[in-house]
């Protein structure tokens, strides 16, 4: 999948969003150098049948947002060795052995924690908290500057989970140690009915290179700042000024996986799905959310409903009977994770080529500018009169685009400034019958 630069825009909170496509133009890198966007697993350094292997390092170093900061952070580094934030993305199977070793390279004891694994032990001993330690730690820790500790678990039920350091919570998390842990059920690869699904189950199905993770976070460059300088930290001023998915902020979190200017920065945030067909595209995605800040993030997505199968690594069911349900705006709390499935369900669509459906893409016509911002007249975006023909164009090959953005509306900028912070793009393309051979979605 490829990130386009979007012409036809959504709105927020009412107001056209003005500006955003110089914006984009400045974040989006060309086509040519885009790669894929959605989950990007870590590879194990040991697997087997019944086991696999994780190793990761507790570093420092900077990330960068739109505004042209940078601040310092800790995270940890996968394979690779490089510094990056979050840390790796963890995606193991139920019932298999689960080992991360961990190396530390900080100043302070680190830790990880697994919430909703049970049994965990670290070298070998049942893991346990000591409150009395200095700093406090919920976890076996590793030793400043050249400890190590290995975690070892076996995740017994499927669903979407976090790891974090369980030392000195409160600065250690801010300052960046954390990541996403994806827990696969045993069948996930067996090709079953039930197979390629979030929790075990046919209900709980997605489609193939259509998973997405947001791990959503907060950062106060004032802390960061303090522990850079190795100053104490005023935490009764605490305020956090950026807001994150995936460690970036808009529209950084539009840019490919593995963006070259976002080194340290590695995992994108943007959303690429597909209408819903029931005979060429019958699996919905699925945005997995992971909150590590310290209030509930809001996330709304424009356009369209999500299906909320599953939260903190349970699947919403009373014995046989399905609890899911549709919301319009998911509210994920401090430590929660929610699992939706993402369906694009407009079936009013138009081919401008041939006009055999009906208005997917909007007619040229009812394509209409207001100043320098270029509005499309979808039903799902309001309309306005007098549309003025011959000013714009459609994209590349007939998708949309709508925001998904937190909707408390101050975690939606860059330090105050707007139309930044938690904040990404969900594409639609059109079905495959509006594509042609010149204009294909890729």
């Amino acid at each position: 999948m490829r990130t386009k630069l979007p012409r036809v825009i959504s709105r927020v909170g009412g107001a056209v969003l003005a500006g955003a496509v110089v914006a984009l133009m400045a974040a989006t890198p060309p086509a040519a150098q885009a790669v894929t966007d959605g989950v990007e697993c870590e590879t194990p350094t040991s697997a087997s049948g019944t086991a696999e292997s994780y190793m990761l390092t507790a570093k420092s170093g900077y990330v960068f947002t739109p505004d042209g900061n940078s601040i310092f952070m800790w995270g940890y580094a996968g394979s690779t060795g490089s510094f990056q934030l979050p840390g790796p993305t963890l995606c193991v199977t139920a019932g298999r052995t689960v080992s991360v070793t961990l190396k530390n390279t900080l100043p302070d004891p680190v830790s990880i924690v697994f919430p909703g694994q049970q049994q965990v032990t670290a070298d070998g001993q049942a893991d346990a908290a000591n409150l009395a330690a200095s700093p406090p730690t919920l976890a076996k820790p590793a030793a400043r500057t050249s400890g190590t500790v290995t975690y070892t678990f076996v995740p017994d039920k499927p669903g979407t989970y976090l790891y974090e350091s369980g030392t000195d919570q409160r600065k250690q998390v801010q300052m960046g140690l954390f990541g996403g842990l994806v827990v696969r059920p045993a069948n996930y690869a067996t090709g079953g009915a039930d197979a390629h699904s979030a929790y075990g189950t046919a209900a709980t199905r997605f489609g193939e290179g259509q998973e997405y993770l947001h791990i959503l976070s907060e950062v106060d460059p004032a802390v960061h700042l303090a522990v850079e300088k190795n100053r104490v930290v005023n935490w009764a001023g605490y305020r956090p000024r950026y807001f994150m998915i995936n460690g970036r902020s808009m529209p950084d979190t539009l840019a490919p996986n593995r963006a070259s200017y976002l080194p340290a920065q590695p995992y994108s945030a943007f959303v690429h799905v597909q209408p819903f067909d029931p005979n060429a595209n019958p699996a919905p995605a699925i945005i997995r959310y992971v909150n590590v800040g310290t209030v509930t993030y809001p996330f709304h997505p424009h356009g369209n409903s999500q299906r909320v199968v599953g939260r903190d690594g349970r699947r919403l069911q009373d014995g046989a009977a399905d609890l899911s349900y549709d919301k319009f705006l998911v509210n994920v709390g401090p430590g929660q994770t929610v699992d939706t499935l993402f369906s694009w369900t407009d079936v009013d669509m138009f081919d401008p080529i041939d006009n055999s459906l009906a208005e997917f893409v909007p007619n040229q016509a009812d394509v209409m500018t207001t100043g320098d911002t270029f509005y499309s007249q979808s039903p799902y975006l309001g309309s306005y009169a007098d549309p003025i023909q011959g000013v714009t164009s459609y994209n590349v090959c007939g998708e949309y685009y709508h925001v998904a953005h937190s909707h408390a509306l101050q975690q939606s900028t860059n330090y105050g400034a707007a139309m930044g912070g938690m904040m990404t793009l969900i594409r639609i393309d059109p079905p495959s019958a509006l594509q042609t051979v010149d204009k294909p979605c890729n």
